[in-house]
């Protein structure tokens, strides 16, 4: 099963599990990408596709998702959650409700998805989680203050919930994914913070286009390897692996060095 499977990375991940021959149950709130993916995998693979229109941030509509998912192909051994959103603006320029909105999906939509599910997953011989982070979820940047939070979020919820699983001898295991800068539409899509000045989000795309350089297809091949070798903690993309090795040498003042590499601009 995989949220957020209406463009970027869920996409790219759909079309390779079903070139490989899996069933699949695709989720997302957006009908016409949601379409579009289902148009794509048409002929790709032998198994079954259902998709779903889901708010992962809504838990009865999960829970009834997760009824209908199980009784359309009767279990699960594979389960990416994967949708997540965008907010520009500081600390400062964010209200409440605008925290509260990203919340309910970046992070809710991950719980969600692992206490509906995880019943089903347990039945399984072996079955796994993938949680999908960011290389925000190991360091926090000006202007990222709301989804840090919410990355950080998915990945303290992740490893703990992998140290339990261990500890009780369950066949599941849990992946979390740290990507970099993709090539999706999440800075294009991302929600306009209630006090941010106007022009924010035009300048936020422009950054995260000279910043993105993985596609989302390489990115997806990268998550799959990750999950075929049971890696705990899977880094996509050359800037997350080089972000995560500056907080291990510097995880206080890592934006230190940041600065200098961005050449003492703000970001």
């Amino acid at each position: 099963m995989i949220t957020g499977a209406a463009s970027g990375i869920g996409r790219a991940l759909a079309l390779r599990f079903a070139r490989a021959g899996a069933a699949l149950a695709l989720a997302d709130l957006d009908p016409e990408g949601l379409a579009e993916t289902s148009r794509q995998l048409a002929g790709a693979s032998p198994a079954r596709v259902t998709a779903h229109l889901l708010d992962v941030a809504d838990r009865a509509r999960f829970a009834a998702f997760a009824d209908d998912v199980l009784g359309h192909h009767g279990r699960i051994n594979l389960l990416v959650n994967n949708a997540g959103v965008g907010l520009i603006g500081t600390a400062r320029e964010l209200s409440i409700d605008d925290i509260a909105w990203l919340m309910g999906i970046n992070f809710w939509g991950v719980v969600h998805g692992v206490k509906l599910f995880l019943p089903a997953l347990e039945r399984e011989q072996s079955a796994h989680i993938v949680n999908l982070s960011s290389i925000f979820g190991i360091v926090g940047v000006p202007g990222q203050s709301a989804y840090a939070a919410s990355k950080f979020a998915v990945r303290g919820f992740s490893e703990a919930l992998r140290h339990e699983l261990e500890r009780a001898g369950s066949p599941v295991r849990v992946s979390l994914v740290h990507p970099g800068g993709i090539r999706t539409d999440i800075a294009r899509r991302a929600r306009l913070g209630a006090g941010a000045a106007r022009g924010s989000h035009e300048a936020a795309i422009a950054l995260f286009e000279r910043v993105a350089r993985t596609s989302a297809e390489r990115a997806a091949g990268r998550i799959a390897r990750g999950i075929e070798r049971d890696e705990e903690r899977i880094l996509v993309g050359p800037d997350a692996w080089l972000l995560e090795r500056i907080q291990r040498w510097m995880p206080v003042r890592y934006w230190r060095a940041l600065r200098l590499l961005a050449g003492g601009r703000s970001a």
